[in-house]
């Protein structure tokens, strides 16, 4: 199921001109986008090759180590820098064509909403279930930037995890090869042990953070709107000047509600950080030593050297972060989430100010109409 799918038609109807916005920005046919797509995937899989040199280069290098053979040493210490330099520069290269692709995308959607915006009446109230967008100028600023910049992030990632799991699949099964063991007085082979640990505990991992994180995203975005409602608050503080002390202290009351709202939401949402991360950096220190104890068996009978040792830990490690993608970025999974959400509310509200100043007492939600502006 897509992350922006409701089962709410309300919400449904809001989603589309989302979804509809961000189609005229990646389907416009501009050199400009094709060209970061294309560098971005690229990228990719070129660091895809650099991880599968380094991981290697792992292998040889133990195994020297191993032989004490310091010439193979030597040489596979030199061969180090060349592979290190190209993974820096391109991580460095993936930065520029994210950022500039979020950039431009940040740019175009807001430059949309602002025209679409400005072509409406602004006299009346926003229509009725539009919940939250009566805070726009948070939305423009923040929801905006957080459901451009997140998507590109997470597609690159789950485009690297995917083609990096199916490629150390491979590198674990070869290396790790079948495990024989004894059960109830018969032995057992095991073909490919290590790609069957590698996904059990995978599993397990991203089981507990779904469990642990369930309502993060409802959390978020209970604490993106009592921000902006506080936010919206505070403004009457610089636009309206109390005559009386009791006109003062009416707006002082407003504000500390809504400041009593933000810390409840805030300690909601630490609330749910300490359980994600519990899981988070259990997997982190946990996976590295759970691939060393499984190649124990193995090495200790001499069917494993120390490079292929590390090799298949270095592989483990690898594939478990990839398939733990959800496990990584459940959290910005939901934040991205609820601000494409909120923006969809906005592009609901703007898209019927007209009708609902109109007729402000019509609670139906009328079918979208794309917006007329085409950016670029």
């Amino acid at each position: 199921m897509s992350l922006l799918t409701s089962n709410n038609p309300s919400d449904i109807r809001r989603l589309a001109l989302f979804r509809e916005m961000s189609r005229r920005f990646w389907f416009s046919g501009h050199s400009s986008v094709v060209g970061l797509v294309v560098l971005m995937l690229s990228v990719v899989l070129l660091q895809l090759a650099v991880q599968v040199y380094l991981n290697l280069w792992n292998r040889h290098f133990f195994d020297a180590l191993e032989r004490r053979d310091s010439y193979a040493m030597w040489y596979q210490a030199k061969l180090f820098f060349p592979l290190a330099a190209g993974s820096v520069a391109l991580a460095a290269i993936s930065v520029w064509g994210r950022m500039t692709t979020q950039r431009k995308w940040r740019e175009s959607m807001t430059q949309e909403i602002i025209l679409a915006w400005s072509k409406k009446k602004h006299d009346g109230p926003f229509p009725s279930g539009a919940d939250g967008a009566e805070n726009p100028e948070y939305r423009i600023a923040e929801d905006v930037r957080v459901a451009t910049d997140a998507p590109i992030d997470l597609t690159l990632a789950f485009i690297s995890s995917g083609l990096t799991a199916a490629t150390f699949f491979g590198v674990l099964w070869t290396v790790g090869g079948s495990l024989e063991l004894r059960l109830f007085g018969h032995y057992t082979e095991i073909p490919g042990y290590l790609v069957i640990g590698v996904i059990l505990y995978s599993t397990i991992m991203t089981s507990l953070m779904l469990l642990m994180g369930r309502r993060m995203q409802s959390v978020i975005e209970g604490k993106n709107q009592a921000e902006a409602e506080f936010r919206a608050a505070a403004e009457v503080m610089r636009g309206d000047h109390p005559e009386t002390p009791s006109q003062a202290r009416t707006i002082g009351e407003r504000l500390q509600q809504r400041l009593d709202s933000v810390m409840a939401a805030w300690r909601d949402l630490r609330t749910q950080l300490i359980k994600t991360t519990l899981v988070s950096h259990s997997n982190f220190l946990m996976a590295p030593i759970a691939a060393y104890i499984m190649c124990v068996p193995k090495y200790g009978s001499g069917m494993m050297t120390l490079g292929e040792v590390t090799q298949s830990a270095a592989a483990f490690v690898t594939v478990q972060g990839a398939i733990n993608w959800v496990v990584d970025n459940y959290q910005r999974l939901a934040d991205w989430r609820s601000s494409a959400r909120r923006v969809a509310s906005l592009l609901y509200a703007i898209d019927n100010m007209e009708d609902q100043v109109a007729t402000p007492h019509s609670h139906h939600d009328p079918e979208p109409k794309p917006m007329s502006y085409n950016p670029g």
